[in-house]
Order: C-alpha cells, then structure tokens, then sequence
C-alpha cells in the first residue's frame, strides 16, 4: 500500500524525531564506548540498537516510552558488561573472542585459518589492502578479536 494516512505520517515523523533525539542522548550519556566495534558482543548491542529504533518509528504498537526504555535498557546493560569486562578478567574472556595468527614469516598457518573459518583470498585481501602483494611479504597476519585484519610487512 502506498498511502494508509496522514495520522500514520505524523506519527512516524513525529515519533521518529523523538526517538531518533533520546537515542543520540543516551548515546552522549553513555559514552563512546557504547558504539565502539571492539567485539562481536558490541556489534550485536550496535545492531540491537539499531533494529530497536527502527520498530520504535515503524510500529504503531510500540509507544515511544516503551522504546525509549527499550533503548535506555540496551545501552544500561552494553555499559554493565563493559564495566564488569574491565575490572574481571574472566568475564571479559568469556565475552571476547582471542586475536588469531593466519600467517607468519610468509607462510599461512593453515589450521587457524581452518578454525577461523577464513580463505587464503580474503588474508590475500587484507594483504593488498595494507599495500601488500603477496603472502611473502607479510611478517604476521592476525585476525583481530572484532573480525578486522591486521598486516605487519616484513622489513625490505
């Protein structure tokens, strides 16, 4: 359907801005570390938070109190998880996954990179991003704990 109302419109504009203004409040409350790619736990809060506020403006059934509190809750527990990560090493292993070595000295280490479920094309594409050309020039190849690669090149 194109057009159900005007109400609807008014409500998704309306509603949208003022969901959209207690996100970037609570965003600017929290901290930086709130939105911060440093894991796959933070990507999932990131996304959540993402997906929240989309049904906060699209569906008439959430009122903006229940989403705001939806949002607030999101961010509460993304800074209590950060907060217990910092100060208990156990709980922070237990939430982050350990960085992995795929190459060293030129050569892949083929069982990290079977258990990390990566390709030789995609370290061969970290390679070339980080101006590379080839596996013979890469002193350590690491994937990071948040999925990124890092590239150290051997010394010419």
């Amino acid at each position: 359907m194109f057009f159900q109302n005007w109400s609807g419109i008014v409500r998704t504009v309306v509603v949208g801005s003022l969901a959209y203004a207690s996100l970037v409040l609570f965003l600017r409350i929290s901290g930086k570390r709130t939105l911060a790619k440093l894991n796959a736990f933070d990507l999932v809060v990131t996304v959540a938070l993402g997906s929240t506020l989309s049904a906060i403006i699209l569906q008439e059934s959430i009122a903006l109190a229940e989403g705001a509190i939806a949002l607030a809750l999101l961010i509460l527990l993304q800074f209590l998880v950060t907060f217990m990560s910092v100060r208990s090493g156990r709980f922070a292993s237990a939430l982050r996954s350990e960085p992995a070595l795929l190459a060293r000295d030129g050569q892949f280490c083929s069982s990290a990179m079977k258990q990390e479920r990566v390709t030789q094309d995609e370290a061969l594409s970290a390679v070339r991003a980080s101006g590379g050309n080839d596996i013979d020039e890469v002193a350590i190849l690491i994937l990071e704990s948040d999925g990124t690669m890092s590239v150290v090149m051997r010394s010419k």
